[in-house]
């Protein structure tokens, strides 16, 4: 099945340390991913983004001299921007917006904005939570990771959090374009302790770069250069703001997004070819794995140390990029293999804030 919708155009901006502002992160990634597409400016007439300042779509329009007749500045974390496929779908159905942009970017590194800090309050929830001292947001994973060692044994757990890291590591060797590439194996067993059971090799970078996707209708897309990837199915859930809104740790709301893209999509996980699925540490990929059904709940390990399923093929948020969100990269990665593989289909999951925010994309190419 399909939405009728395409991703046309893909594309990172600079990544790394960049030294440039936002803004000129956001414009590269859009004019290149317009360039990828063999669009213009001009065509744009739908625009999804955050990260710049409350009006984040209304200051990167300005600064591109743009004028979009439908924006979207949800901010849900890590899975915005796989909301934002939805959304915009939802909005080229409708007659809305006929060329859509979902871009992001961020200078985190090279501004040194990204910190380590206590729990704030909120939320009502966080008060009981704040007097222990908790760090945001690793001490939440952390906790999560607990409970799945103590669910399902601790060696077999820790050996899956370190096959996701090492798993990912492998995937950067081959990546030119990973903050990581060329920096040999992983040393796990010398990655110091952050938050019990997480070690800092458990945690994602913190980097400067950004990405763009392109949408518009699958009759638009037959007419350009590209390969076009279709749009087959997505979903949304949402959960909780604080560790003790999440309520069971070992079933995140991906659970529900994955079923509702699943059933849009007309597909079962068997279908799936390869899956990009947020890493902002190595416990969400687990979680994540298993709540989306590519294999049975305490399974993850197996499966990623198998590695039967082509899995964050970029190097991921662990070793390629992390510019405080990572959403729009899975996309451009899904897009990207799809594109040069013989996969018939993506999967690409986004999650946000602490296992609070959940979206699941299914791309296919025809």
């Amino acid at each position: 099945m399909s939405t009728g919708v395409c991703i046309v155009g893909a594309a990172e901006s600079d990544l790394g340390v960049t030294g440039k502002t936002v803004l000129h992160l956001q414009t590269q990634a859009i004019t290149r991913a317009l360039a990828d597409a063999g669009l213009r400016l001009a065509d744009v007439d739908g625009l999804a983004t955050n990260g710049v300042s409350r009006f984040s779509a209304t200051q990167v329009a300005e600064h591109l001299g743009l004028r979009p007749q439908w924006t979207d500045s949800t901010f849900a974390g890590g899975s915005a921007f796989e909301l934002y496929v939805g959304h915009a779908v939802q909005a080229i159905q409708a007659g809305q917006a006929s060329v859509v942009v979902i871009s992001y970017g961020s200078n985190q590194r090279s501004a040194r904005s990204r910190t380590l800090a206590p729990y704030e309050a909120h939320t009502p929830e966080a008060q009981f939570e704040q007097p222990y001292g908790p760090l945001y947001p690793v001490s939440a994973y952390a906790m999560a990771a607990q409970l799945y060692l103590h669910t399902y044994g601790t060696a077999r757990g820790r050996a899956g959090m370190t096959e996701v890291a090492v798993a990912a590591r492998e995937w950067a060797l081959a990546n030119p374009r990973a903050y990581r590439y060329g920096a040999g194996p992983l040393d796990m067993d010398g990655s110091p302790l952050l938050s019990d059971p997480l070690r800092v090799a458990d945690c994602c970078l913190v980097t400067d770069g950004g990405g763009a996707v392109v949408l518009t209708t699958a009759a638009r897309a037959r007419d350009l250069p590209g390969v076009p990837i279709e749009v087959l199915g997505y979903g949304e859930a949402t959960t909780g703001t604080s560790i003790v809104g999440v309520g069971d740790l070992l079933r995140t709301g991906a659970v529900d997004s994955g079923r509702r893209a699943f059933a849009m999509a007309g597909l079962t996980p068997a279908d799936v070819d390869s899956a990009q699925i947020y890493d902002s540490f190595t416990i969400t990929v687990l979680l994540s794995l298993e709540a989306l059904g590519l294999c049975d709940f305490g399974e993850a390990p197996d499966l990623v140390a198998a590695r039967t399923l082509p899995l964050n093929t970029s190097g991921g948020g662990l070793s390629y990029c992390h510019p405080g969100q990572l959403g729009v990269l899975l996309l451009v990665e899904a897009v990207r293999r799809l594109r040069s593989t013989p996969d018939r289909t993506a999967l690409v999951h986004g999650t946000g804030g602490i296992l609070s925010t959940h979206g699941t994309v299914l791309l296919g190419r025809s």
